[in-house]
This record gives structure tokens, sequence and C-alpha cells, in this order.
């Protein structure tokens, strides 16, 4: 894989027209829970322990979808240097706590676009804007 590239994963949770987003600590920007695979690892398995990891809740792998995948510059990294994110929905069980590196859990949608990290400005709020998920 190119080193230019960073291959992520995220889960897109919307409820009341507002999309889930966390925010690491020491960061300033939102985006969907997620992260990168392990060796090894399908999406469904990555996605599931990661977002175990940051909100201590679990996916249910059978309801996972696949949403989309974007491609826009990578918040804090050098010009080129790029993040792919594929983007999946699914339902989960559990209580919603901000554990590991989460700060903050926020419900946002597109007034809050400033708070959000480059790839969810430039391609996922406009995707979902466009079908009318989010206000």
């Amino acid at each position: 894989m190119d080193n230019r590239i960073i291959d992520k994963l995220a889960w897109l949770h919307i409820e009341n027209q507002k999309q889930l987003c966390v925010r690491a600590k020491g960061k300033d920007k939102f985006y969907s829970p997620g992260g990168k695979r392990k060796p090894g690892e399908t999406d469904i398995q990555a996605l599931a322990r990661e977002v175990k990891e940051e909100l201590n809740i679990d996916i249910i792998p059978q309801t996972a979808r696949l949403f989309n995948v974007y491609t826009a510059q990578a918040d804090g990294k050098p010009s080129g240097v790029m993040v792919q994110m594929t983007f999946y929905t699914a339902d989960y069980t559990g209580a919603m706590v901000p554990s590991s590196e989460i700060e903050e859990i926020a419900w946002l949608d597109s007034s809050d676009a400033y708070r959000l990290s480059e790839i969810h400005i430039r391609k996922l709020l406009p995707d979902l804007l466009a079908k009318g998920l989010v206000r």
C-alpha cells in the first residue's frame, strides 16, 4: 500500500439527522469512530474492535453495511498525504461512554462543519446532506 495513503475504517451512525462524532484527547477536530485494521482483521472485525475501544459498545457484525469510501487530505499531515476512510453503518448494543483516547462524544450536523475533520467536511458531509440524512 502507498505510504502516502492512510487507510482507515469508520462507523457512520446517525440519529435525529445528526451524526455521531468523537474527539480524541489533545485534538480539536471531530471524526467518526473507527481506526486502522490490524494484520489479519476484516473490515468489520477491525471496526468492531475500534468502536469497542473508543465507545465501549458492541457493533452487531451481521448488521454492518458499506456506506461509502472517501479520500481526502489527511488532517495534520504533509500535503499529499491522504486518508482513505471506508464508512460502514451498523447497529450496536450497549451504552456509549468515551473510552481509551476519546475525550468527547458529540452529535453534529452541518452547522458544526467547522468542528469536523477535513474528510468529513469535504466528502462525507456533502454526501449526507445530499441524501437528506443530516441537516
